[in-house]
């Protein structure tokens, strides 16, 4: 069974890095999924979405020099927008309240370490 550009194909993640993750395809060859291609959304760390052995629907976007480039979030485009993913965790989305109320809390953080380092460089608090 060849593989072409553009084919819908499964797979099993054999292994995963801070970059993506590799699965197996159904004719012995391993491709590479990059984490820019695994959901919609912004992935921090890979693993909240995918785990080794996880059977996934891939799409193959390139193959070059032998290297196969694969895609999740291009092979199920509708699950992707429901966020009904087929073997994939995905974190809870945080409301807005709860996004502000973190927002101002690491804001306030920050200017409160920012006001001790530059009181620090004065020699305290008002002094020249």
């Amino acid at each position: 069974m060849s593989i072409d550009v553009g084919s819908i194909v499964e797979g099993k993640v054999t292994g995963i890095t801070n970059f993506g993750a590799f699965v197996e395809l159904s004719n012995g060859q391993t491709g590479l999924v990059h984490i820019s291609e695994v959901a919609d959304a912004y992935v921090k760390d890979i693993k909240d979405y995918l785990k080794e052995s996880d059977i996934v629907k891939v799409k193959v976007i390139n193959i070059s020099d032998g290297k196969i480039g694969l895609s999740i979030k291009q092979a199920n485009p509708s699950a992707s927008r429901r966020g009904d993913r087929h073997n994939q965790r995905r974190r809870p989305s945080l409301d807005f309240e709860e996004r502000l109320m973190r927002f101002l809390k690491d804001s306030e953080e920050r200017q409160s370490a920012l006001k001790k380092s530059q009181d620090s460089k004065r020699g305290g608090r008002g002094a020249r």
